[in-house]
């Protein structure tokens, strides 16, 4: 929510989204993940239907103790999100994904691997930044996200203000912040706004990091030739 929304503002004058939401034809197997399994794995309380007071949610809650909580913004078809997961056992991580067929596709792949510390926001991220308390998370993710090559659309990509400062309110200092992308313009944008929002730059180049899942969409870079580009900041 951008510093001069009104919280009681209407749902259609609240905030506009930018992107698909819904690709090809789901599968009978991927249709039957979303009506089984997504009800159980969505937190309570983060959509405007289920908390229009925006009441804050408590991460203790999301996975019945107090781990460290992560988050993935746009975790596109989940194989990162749940290679993470199945790493580190301990951490709660929440990803947040509007497009459905990627929902679906992280469903799936949750169901193979049997991961059971993984929660899922099947919408915009910025739902989950009005409800997270201040400093409650820990280390997130933005890979590969929509580039908008557009010169009038940059205003659209996540590392801008409007999506910046409330990621850096519920990251708590210290906290890590990774960004991965090919497109080198992006990068140009990242290094100059992310360190605006409050983070310090801790490294950035073209080596990965050593936890790193190469995702389809870095795969698809490598194949078209492009070069992959792996930021790392810390949250003041």
């Amino acid at each position: 929510m951008t510093e001069d929304t009104p919280l009681d503002a209407p749902a259609k004058d609240w905030r506009n989204f930018y992107g698909r939401r819904h690709g090809k034809t789901l599968r009978d197997s991927q249709k039957g993940y979303l009506a089984e399994d997504l009800g159980v794995l969505a937190p309570k309380g983060v959509s405007r239907e289920e908390n229009p007071d925006r009441h804050p949610l408590d991460p203790a809650q999301l996975f019945g103790d107090a781990r460290p909580l992560w988050l993935e913004i746009g975790f596109g078809g989940g194989e990162h999100m749940v290679h993470m997961a199945a790493r580190f056992p301990g951490i709660g991580l929440i990803g947040c994904e509007p497009f459905v067929n990627g929902v679906a596709m992280l469903l799936g792949k949750i169901r193979r691997a049997g991961v059971t510390n993984l929660a899922v926001h099947p919408g915009d991220v910025r739902d989950l930044f009005d409800v997270l308390p201040q400093a409650s998370v820990s280390k997130a993710f933005l890979n590969y996200p929509d580039p908008w090559p557009k010169h009038r659309h940059h205003r659209r990509r996540f590392v801008t203000p409007e999506h910046l400062k409330p990621l850096a309110r519920v990251l708590a200092p210290g906290a890590e912040f990774r960004v991965a992308t090919d497109i080198p313009d992006y990068v140009r944008q990242t290094r100059q706004e992310v360190p605006r929002a409050g983070f310090d730059l801790v490294s950035d180049g073209a080596t990965p990091w050593d936890d790193w899942f190469s995702t389809r969409y870095e795969q698809k870079a490598l194949r078209e030739g492009r070069s992959p580009h792996y930021l790392t900041f810390r949250r003041h």
